[in-house]
């Protein structure tokens, strides 16, 4: 029987993990658009009101993630990603900022909170990501958020660049980033700190960079249907 392979050295394994950036949706010829100011209003809320189905879910895959670890540490230091996300209390919170830039680009909140402009292929991908979240192991739902490390900098271009580009759009608008850019920077710093002490044998640093690959995807998948969607109804189609 083949011995298995032994664990690849820290600085390899975090080399692979950062490797996938070039596939974070930062790259797609969607948010490319959008960043250039090519995108119309009719572009902007659908992104904005699918997007916000991905917000909203978050807290729901943290919480899958606190409830399959053993480890009261671990769960300490994920529970504030719920409360970032939901508030202390109604009003506050992540999803309300993301609202709010909803509200900016022409939506009204109860179309946005009914869900009504959802296309499938986005929540087939949302409810595949924190599915995953359930049913995997806790280390390897939290590689999958390693994302955060590929984020701060494009969140940073998005406020710059949608204020040059879009005046309806103000920075108050823009909450949900400007407050988030510090905290996604330090979360992927805390989140890779815990993916690389708890993935100590080869196959977890491989499943840890399957699950960021995986991850991927997901976002990736979310704008090719925003996108498709967004053509379609331009078109008539």
């Amino acid at each position: 029987m083949t011995p298995p392979a032994s664990p690849r050295p820290e600085e390899e394994f975090v080399a692979a993990l950062r490797a996938l950036s070039s596939r974070y949706w930062g790259s797609h010829p969607f948010h490319r658009r959008m960043h250039a100011g090519l995108l119309g209003k009719h572009e902007l809320r659908l992104w904005a009101t699918n997007r916000w189905y991905y917000q909203c879910m978050l807290p729901q895959k943290d919480a899958a993630i606190i409830s399959n670890c053993p480890i009261p540490e671990v769960r300490r230091q994920w529970l504030p990603r719920i409360v970032y996300h939901d508030g202390a209390a109604a009003g506050e919170g992540g999803s309300e900022r993301w609202l709010r830039l909803c509200e900016a680009v022409g939506l009204a909140r109860q179309e946005v909170l009914d869900q009504r402009h959802v296309v499938p292929a986005v929540r087939f991908a949302v409810d595949a990501y924190v599915s995953f979240a359930r049913t995997r192991p806790w280390w390897e739902a939290v590689a999958s958020g390693l994302t955060e490390m590929f984020s701060g900098h494009l969140m940073r271009a998005r406020v710059t660049d949608l204020l040059a580009h879009y005046p309806w759009i103000s920075r108050e608008d823009l909450a949900y980033f400007t407050t988030r850019v510090d905290a996604v920077s330090a979360g992927g710093r805390e989140t890779l700190d815990l993916v690389v002490c708890h993935c100590v044998t080869r196959e977890q640093q491989d499943r840890a960079i399957e699950a960021l690959s995986f991850k991927c995807d997901v976002l990736w998948s979310m704008l090719d249907a925003i996108d498709r969607a967004s053509a379609e109804s331009a078109g008539g189609g």
